[in-house]
Formats: C-alpha cells, structure tokens, sequence
C-alpha cells in the first residue's frame, strides 16, 4: 500500500473504526462484533451482535453462545427491513469477517462491497460473497494495511 492513503481508504478506516464503536453496545462477552450499512456516504442501518429483541441480554452459557443470538450483520440488515431505507449498492463495514449465514443475507440485501477488519478462522462466508460478484476487502484499522480478497 502507498505511503499516502486514497480518500475511499481513509473512509474505510474511519466508518471501521465507528463500527468498532458500535460493536460495544454488544452484551456478548466472547466477541463484540459491530457493522454499519452505508450508501451514498450516509450510514442507514447499523448492527451489533446480541440476542433478539425483548429477550435477555446475556449471549452465553459457560462460554458457549446461545444458538439464538444475531450477528451484528443480520441485525443491521434486517433493521433495514423494518426501515424505508433499502441496501442496494451499498457497502458493509463490519468488524469481523462474515460467516456463510450472513453471507447469505448480504448476498439477498443486495449490498454489493463488504470492508471487514479481522479475519475470522472460517473464509467460506468471503467466498460465497465473491462467487456472487461482491467486492470484499480486508482492512486492518490498526496496521493500516488492506487486501482485496481474492
């Protein structure tokens, strides 16, 4: 990456670092994950993983996440579905890289670039999201690097 940052990078970094803001209203103790939707420059939904409304905000059980909580991807998206916002052509920043579930749902959003900015031990969420002609790019907030995935 060149010394000096694009404009569409510096952007990445800062809508990644709100995300990272965000994922702290997660409850969930293992991992606080936050997304943001964004089109046109404007953020129009925004997520974090937790459990589903009107329940307990405890998200597991001896250190095992209940099967029932929401990644912060689905929640963002589906707000948008109760919102009179749509998704099309817009971009998701999201902490952690998508799981194929999720995958699935941005696929459906029609969200078409996703900026993650930590890599999760399972890649089959990025390449069903590549297969569907989904831009998907890693970016580390804190080393300032970044990948296109391929």
């Amino acid at each position: 990456m060149a010394n000096e940052l694009s404009k569409q990078t510096k952007l990445d970094l800062r809508y990644l670092r709100m995300a990272r803001i965000w994922a702290e209203n997660s409850y969930c103790k293992r991992r606080q994950v936050g997304a943001l939707v964004v089109k046109d420059k404007m953020i129009i939904s925004d997520g974090y993983n937790g459990t589903p409304s009107g329940f307990e905000n405890v998200c597991e059980d001896n250190n095992v996440t209940k099967p029932y909580v929401l990644h912060a991807e689905a929640n963002a998206i589906t707000k948008l579905a109760r919102s009179s916002n749509n998704s099309e052509g817009s971009t998701l920043y999201v902490t952690a890289s998508p799981c194929i579930e999720c995958a699935k749902l941005i696929i459906q959003s029609g969200i078409k670039r996703v900026v993650y900015a930590e890599k999760y031990r399972l890649d089959d969420g990025i390449k069903l999201m590549q297969r569907a002609g989904i831009k998907v790019e890693y970016l580390n907030p804190d080393e300032k690097t970044s990948s296109v995935e391929d």
